[in-house]
């Protein structure tokens, strides 16, 4: 996946959050994004933080602030760009 899509995921997850919760999703997001998107994070921060973002969507899919079909494309995309 280049950094266009990979970037591009961070704007899908904002985007499937439910309006009243992106301002605080958006905070945590902003950590992630930070990491998974620096050239000098070491490879295996970038697998441990694709972990927690993974896991971080799967509680939002269980809380109903990310819907089922959502997460499952969201989960894909992280997969495919750093695990």
């Amino acid at each position: 996946m280049n950094t266009n899509q990979k970037l591009r995921t961070f704007d899908l997850i904002r985007e499937a959050v439910l309006p009243e919760y992106r301002d605080r999703v958006n905070e945590y997001l902003g950590l992630y994004e930070e990491t998974l998107h620096s050239e000098n994070t070491p490879a295996a921060d970038i697998q441990a933080s694709a972990q927690q973002l993974r896991g971080y969507l799967r509680g939002l899919n269980t809380t109903r602030v990310l819907g089922m079909a959502d997460w499952e494309e969201l989960d894909r995309r992280i997969c495919e760009s750093w695990l």
